[in-house]
């Protein structure tokens, strides 16, 4: 008997009114802005009242170097949230929201899978509550502010050779990459180069995620380096007086969003940057206002921990003086058989050889969590080709490392799959965690890019383009002190090269540009060849989606 799909178990769930799951966290209904009947905003009044209560636990969860078997991060998160609650712990789970960009694309949505999801899922994996549309709306008003200052005239001096902010759109469309726009006349503007990023990548989205109220998010807002003038000096957004417009298009935005999951644990569903372009995690106040909600907060970060974590725990714990209990360390049995160099079409076969040469990225994922000084536990999703033989060497090489390990099928049996799983990070987070970023901010921009590639890559060292070395030295004379770096890289490799699979020797990592995201509070600093406006593949998943008569959504995923 097949399984059902994702969509499938979705409809057929009956989630309770969001009124009910808000009385779960001990939320008035006064405090709820109703997005319907089973999605809600929770209120500015809210998040300042609950301000000064008692902090619960904070527990990443985040993964392995993704592989095209699938790991299940967000599914772990979910059932772990379910599972926790199963076990009698008051718990809420925080999540970033889904771009539309990978929905019609290749990856699917972010709502969990299986028996382990957030719903209602078609709404969350679509328009939800309208935030990236608004993302979307502020970024491109202040582009629009932009080029019309120097239509009209140009006060500032600004060169148009030298305007570093692009416009977005949360869709994947390669034609928009490079643009020329202001064709057409005078009228039409001035004629110049431009392009577009997908909103998740951002920096107004990076800001939501970051900023602690509106007042600091208008603050930040004000501070996007947007430009040079012909003098070299640079242009901000609060000099083009867009600030204060920008943060009217997200006052509501900033609000966290509050859903369920199939089992009715609360979620917090807020903010979504990715982690190979952006810094990977949901927003600052979602997960404060968690942690002061329940008594565990489940958050995830994107892609691997070489990504994701690093950032969650390097820029987001950093700038909100968050200190988590415990990580949850994501893999397969086939994901690390992959990395032995299994094709993926017989990764359903035993293959110890191929799981002990592949576990070693595994090993250090675990080796990398244990620098930030925080208890680890490995999650096994476990899959039924998984053989006896296979999950005991896997076992045995996490004890022998200091993790510890669990079996999780929380994809089949939602909670109740989860249920060791709960109780091995129950007790994790009662142990002493001597949580510490990885580099002081007083590093200068390479020593801090060249101790992540050291350290948490295991790169031999860094080489930098001339395009790079200018881009740097330019930031520094910006005189911006003590700014966390957000390095853009592949997510498939530990390396800057999607190819090299399992632990990479002897590797360099290739910076080729850099860029400040004054407003976010970091530097982007770009490797390879990553993408801030992706393409759509081939047969995009888009082909799939189609909405009967009666609105009822099929081939989401």
């Amino acid at each position: 008997m097949n399984m059902l799909s994702d969509i499938e178990i979705a409809q057929q769930a009956k989630p309770e009114p969001i009124r009910q799951i808000a009385q779960k966290l001990g939320i008035d209904e006064d405090y709820l802005e109703y997005y319907g009947k089973y999605k809600a905003k929770l209120s500015e009044e809210l998040i300042r009242e609950k301000a000064a209560g008692k902090d619960g636990k904070l527990i990443l969860v985040t993964a392995i170097n993704p592989t095209p078997a699938g790991e299940g991060k967000t599914t772990t998160s979910v059932g772990l949230g379910d599972a926790l609650s199963r076990i009698g712990k008051k718990t809420i789970i925080a999540l970033r929201e889904p771009s539309l960009g990978p929905v019609f694309g290749v990856k699917g949505g972010a709502a969990g899978g299986g028996y382990a999801q957030v719903i209602p899922m078609e709404d969350i994996n679509l328009h939800f509550t309208g935030d990236m549309h608004a993302i979307t709306a502020a970024n491109n008003l202040l582009c629009a502010m932009l080029d019309n200052h120097i239509q009209q005239g140009n006060a500032l001096g600004i060169d148009v050779k030298r305007i570093l902010i692009k416009r977005c759109l949360d869709m994947n469309d390669r034609e928009l990459r490079n643009i020329v726009a202001g064709l057409g006349g005078r009228v039409n503007g001035v004629p110049r180069e431009d392009g577009f990023i997908i909103t998740v990548a951002s920096e107004v989205m990076a800001i939501l995620c970051l900023s602690a109220d509106v007042t600091d998010l208008k603050e930040r807002l004000g501070s996007i380096l947007v430009a040079y003038t012909f003098e070299g000096k640079p242009v901000y957004a609060a000099d083009l007086k867009a600030n204060g417009a920008m943060a009217a298009l997200l006052k509501d935005a900033v609000k966290p969003n509050l859903v369920q999951t199939l089992e009715g644990t609360p979620a917090i569903m807020h903010g979504g940057p990715f982690a190979n372009i952006a810094h990977g995690c949901n927003s600052v106040r979602a997960t404060k206002l968690g942690l002061k909600l329940a008594d565990y907060c489940v958050t995830e970060a994107g892609f691997g921990s070489d990504l994701g974590a690093e950032k969650f725990f390097d820029i987001k714990c950093r700038k909100a003086g968050l200190k988590p209990s415990a990580v949850v360390l994501v893999a397969t049995v086939r994901a690390l058989k992959y990395n032995g160099g299994v094709p993926k079409a017989d990764l359903g076969q035993e293959n110890l050889e191929a799981l002990k040469k592949g576990i070693v990225n595994l090993g250090v994922h675990i080796g990398n969590m244990h620098k930030y000084g925080v208890p680890v536990v490995v999650a096994i999703n476990r899959f039924g080709a998984d053989t006896d033989a296979e999950l005991s060497f896997v076992e045995d090489y996490c004890k022998s490392l200091g993790a510890d390990f669990t079996l999780s099928e929380v994809f089949a049996k939602g909670g109740e799959g989860g249920r060791e799983l709960a109780e091995k990070v129950a007790a994790a987070v009662e142990k002493p965690s001597e949580f510490h970023p990885l580099y002081a901010l007083d590093l200068s921009v390479k020593e801090k890019i060249e101790t992540i590639a050291r350290q948490i890559y295991g790169a031999d060292g860094v080489i930098y383009t001339t395009a790079a070395e200018k881009a740097i030295a330019e930031i520094e004379k910006l005189n911006v002190q003590g700014l966390p770096v957000c390095i853009a890289k592949t997510q498939y490799s530990l390396s800057d090269d999607p190819t090299l699979l399992g632990q990479p020797k002897d590797f360099k990592i290739t910076v080729r540009d850099a860029r400040l995201s004054n407003g976010a509070g970091f530097v982007v600093v770009y490797t390879g060849d990553i993408m801030t406006m992706p393409g759509l593949p081939k047969v995009p998943a888009a082909e799939k989606i189609d909405v009967d008569a009666n609105g009822r959504i099929t081939g989401l995923f």
